[in-house]
């Protein structure tokens, strides 16, 4: 298959609107061609394409910074002499200058398919001030790497963040480009977007599901995002940001595992498998043993669980990592009602509202966490009206059938 940065870069006829425009890419390190080269050298050594500046978004264009809220600074590429403009310093939102600086904007960004993942918020501002300045913007479409299946709720008005885009499901199912035509439509943008797509994306096939894993090699998107397993993981185990879990931050297994000091996981999976047995279903729960060597813990022995969705246990339309973790949690709740859960701290800029509340776009799902008398039918109920709700409004903007 070919992503669209292969395509861009292979098909002449592609590439003739770019002709005597200057052009910009905003990328980042899994930024790549089918050969692994990165974009931005693979783009800088056509002779018809002019490009003027560069962006890099959270973590940095060439995968800089590892952790949430550290911030990369603008610099000139010493390679190519071109200003490369920091989305996650100053600004995260592209400001007159920088807009003006580029007449097309290359998007290339490999996304992970869950609403909080910041780039989706970075391609919302791009294309918003690329309305307001009379910019272009070209999609070079990538997988979703957990494919189609959504999950979660909707974020609710006032509660966006930019790690809340918008009122999209937490696992939303669509690829960038995909994402960028519900965005101008449902911004009412008046923007010049174009998509190039993929040619012969699969994401109802095995064993990739989304990511064409005889095909592609993968490279991080972000520091703690290793591998397919940690993208399948993700829309539940980012959850744990918002909490005093360790999610295997400083460890191999990041966003993959779960854990602290004083968790009983023999016990917290005995009461998970007998809360909501059905939420379980489709990978397979493995008590270990880590110490992170860096963030929440770092230095202690933690015991956890590991989450596992590869080999013959992982079943891709059965798997509910969201679903998954509100059983870890609620079954804390009821074994340890006084477990301080909940992180408060600065979340991606936000003071004054709890992580756990940002990520999941309302506060709807920890009082059902903290609410002693809520059940798992009470939360199934309320996320598959907004389950519902999305996969009819996102079935419009399909590129891939």
């Amino acid at each position: 298959m070919e992503f669209g940065i292969d395509r861009l870069i292979n098909d002449n006829n592609l590439r003739k609107p770019l002709s005597g425009k200057r052009v910009a890419l905003l990328a980042h390190p899994a930024s790549v061609t089918s050969d692994l080269r990165h974009s931005l050298d693979a783009l800088a050594r056509i002779s018809d394409i002019h490009l003027t500046a560069a962006f890099g978004p959270q973590h940095g264009m060439r995968g800089d910074k590892q952790d949430n809220m550290i911030e990369s600074t603008d610099y000139r590429d010493p390679v190519h002499g071109i200003p490369v403009f920091s989305l996650y310093g100053e600004v995260r939102r592209p400001n007159a200058e920088m807009m003006s600086a580029f007449d097309i904007l290359l998007f290339d960004l490999q996304d992970l398919g869950c609403r909080i993942y910041t780039f989706v918020t970075t391609l919302r501002y791009m294309l918003e001030e690329a309305s307001r300045h009379d910019k272009a913007v070209w999609i070079l479409d990538r997988p979703n790497p957990a494919g189609r299946p959504v999950e979660g709720l909707l974020l609710r008005t006032g509660w966006e963040s930019f790690v809340g885009a918008g009122p999209m499901a937490l696992r939303h199912g669509l690829t960038v480009g995909e994402l960028a035509q519900w965005f101008v439509k449902k911004l009412n943008l008046d923007v010049d977007c174009r998509v190039i797509e993929m040619q012969g994306w699969q994401p109802d096939s095995g064993p990739g599901y989304g990511w064409p894993l005889t095909e592609r090699a993968w490279v991080n998107p972000s520091p703690n995002a290793p591998d397919l397993s940690m993208a399948r993981c993700y829309a539940g185990t980012v959850m744990l940001e918002g909490t005093t879990l360790s999610e295997g931050r400083g460890t191999v297994m990041p966003l993959k595992c779960f854990g602290a000091p004083d968790l009983d996981t023999a016990a917290l999976v005995k009461y998970m498998e007998k809360l909501a047995p059905q939420w379980l279903l489709g990978c397979s729960l493995r008590p270990c043993w880590f110490e992170p060597a860096f963030h929440k813990h770092r230095g202690l022995l933690c015991s956890g669980i590991q989450i596992h969705v590869e080999g013959h246990t992982y079943s891709h339309n059965s798997f509910k990592p969201w679903r998954l973790m509100a059983a870890a949690f609620k079954s804390l709740r009821k074994l340890r009602p006084d477990y301080d859960l909940w992180r408060d701290f600065a979340y991606e800029y936000e003071q004054d509202r709890l992580a756990i509340d940002l990520i999941n776009g309302t506060d709807l799902f920890r009082n059902w966490v903290d609410n002693p008398d809520s059940t798992p039918a009470d939360l199934d109920r309320l996320a598959a009206e907004d389950e519902s709700a999305w996969i009819d409004e996102r079935e419009n903007f399909f590129l891939y059938r």
